[in-house]
């Protein structure tokens, strides 16, 4: 699914009404009758108060209209128009006398007027700014939005929350509105998938406004939320004559000296996913460890007892993922070093794998192109320098990416795995996942489909997801809070038996 800009979106809204020979106001009617439905659909008429908090542009327009069909269909409304300049859009002043032909009076808000009162049982739509703001809230209107903030009611925001930029960072993280529920156009945007821009929305769901189809397919993007229908393609099936060697040789390397257990997880889930075989390379320390709970592995080790001083591999694997548990004492790093300099497949490269990349910057220069870097926030940032916020983070991230020709994971709530100048944000996942193990899981699964015979782009990208989702349907089982990293492993298989399952209408999640 694609994530478009605001300049995108309005190419969408122009193009549509070309294409469709309608007139502008006739897309802000599509939106209201889709809000209303929406609303409608959920409280059936109940006795409830539905205040509307409409700009003067067309996400205010939106809510003119809306407050019509709800008015319409004996809802108990009180319309405030935020006046917070004097230009108004064309398509806000026609729905605003057609509220008016129907003898519904707004309440005007100016710089100088009263907070309106709101009770914790009301409803607030709030439709004050669309993805068309392009600078700060005026004071008053931001007190208005932390008096709504402070209300207790439920508020349902008109396609962003109002306050918001859709590129960018607010400007004054007091002034944007805490949405409840967010209903917004066509495609998501990007501010709803960031940790800092995450947190104004507790959920997320799409309305289809009718934008031309044609546009929508053939109009590039930087970045793509990763649903159900867009990782199904990504799925190989196993043929019926097949061999354990037809799905590959995956090796792991790392573990050290009470630290073999993160290579026994990502040797499980390497496994689970579905290579046909997996060994792993250890200290001698986990020799008989890794032996007695992973039978289904091999296991080869190092010369020394407790940590990595040497990296021999004695065959050519088809797949290699490397890190995890590993340290970075003096021996270890420079047998990393030795090992980029000889290998020639690309690597899944984690954990101290990382760490020894951000303390060596020289060896960047050695990774094989389309390895794959799987860090989490802390070694995101050794690697590629502080960033001022998410939306630096991302710039710098691609950066990184297309100057190594690598494949990139940002990990988090909303994986993001950057590769090419783009980026694929993900839609499984859940807070339980932030627990000791997860992250070796992953890498496992990745390693496990590049030994398959997926590229790193297509094995990164199905594997954030299953590993999500995964995770959710762990979750399910056992709560957020009790979900372990070998959790995961176990619901692996069933992560693909819900991939193609028929999806209920799509809902988004909030930070």
């Amino acid at each position: 699914m694609k994530i478009f800009t605001a300049n995108q979106i309005y190419k969408a809204d122009k193009f549509t009404i070309e294409k469709q020979q309608i007139p502008s106001d006739a897309l802000m009617e599509r939106a209201a009758t889709q809000l209303f439905e929406w609303i409608h659909s959920r409280l059936q008429g109940a006795e409830v108060t539905i205040q509307l908090f409409c700009g003067i542009g067309n996400n205010g327009g939106d809510g003119i209209a809306l407050a019509r069909h709800l008015k319409e269909a004996d809802y108990n409304i009180q319309v405030h128009v935020v006046n917070y300049s004097e230009k108004r859009s064309k398509d806000f002043l026609l729905n605003l006398e057609r509220l008016k032909d129907r003898k519904i009076w707004p309440e005007f808000l100016n710089d100088d007027c009263v907070m309106p009162e709101i009770s914790p049982n009301d409803i607030i739509v709030d439709a004050i700014f669309g993805i068309g703001l392009n600078r700060a809230p005026s004071e008053w209107v931001g007190k208005l939005i932390e008096h709504i903030n402070a209300s207790q009611a439920f508020v349902l925001s008109v396609d962003i929350p109002s306050g918001l930029p859709s590129d960018r960072m607010p400007w004054n993280t007091d002034h944007v509105i805490r949405a409840s529920y967010v209903l917004s156009f066509q495609v998501p945007k990007l501010v709803f998938f960031l940790p800092e821009t995450g947190v104004y929305q507790n959920q997320w769901e799409l309305l289809d406004i009718g934008l031309d189809a044609e546009f929508l397919v053939k109009e590039e993007v930087d970045y793509e939320f990763m649903t159900q229908f867009d990782v199904q393609p990504i799925y190989r099936p196993r043929l019926k004559f097949s061999h354990k060697g037809t799905y590959g040789h995956a090796v792991i390397v790392g573990g050290g000296y009470g630290k073999i257990g993160a290579v026994q997880m990502a040797a499980n889930a390497c496994l689970s996913i579905g290579a046909g075989l997996a060994t792993t390379f250890v200290p001698e320390c986990g020799y008989h460890s890794l032996q007695t709970a992973l039978p289904e592995a091999m296991v080869l080790t190092d010369a020394e007892d407790d940590y990595i001083s040497e990296i021999k591999i004695p065959f050519k694997p088809n797949a290699i993922g490397i890190g995890m548990g590993m340290g970075t004492k003096e021996e270890t790093v420079q047998a990393f070093g030795k090992f980029l300099k000889e290998v020639d497949l690309p690597l899944v490269i984690d954990a101290d794998g990382l760490n020894i990349l951000s303390q060596n910057p020289k060896l960047l220069n050695e990774i094989p192109k389309l390895s794959i870097l799987t860090p989490h926030p802390k070694e995101l940032e050794r690697l590629i320098g502080e960033w001022k916020n998410d939306f630096d983070k991302l710039d710098k991230a691609k950066t990184f990416a297309t100057k190594h020709d690598i494949v990139l994971v940002i990990k988090g709530a909303h994986t993001i795995t950057f590769y090419g100048g783009k980026g694929y944000v993900n839609s499984t996942g859940n807070p339980g996942m932030a627990t000791a193990g997860s992250g070796d899981v992953l890498t496992g699964m990745i390693t496990g489909l590049v030994a398959m015979g997926y590229d790193s782009l297509p094995a990164t990208v199905l594997g954030v997801y299953l590993h999500g989702l995964a995770g959710d349907i762990g979750a399910s089982l056992v709560s957020y809070d009790a979900l372990k990293a070998t959790g995961i492993i176990e619901n692996i298989g069933k992560a693909y038996l819900e991939l193609f399952k028929r999806p209920e209408p799509q809902e988004g999640k909030g930070a």
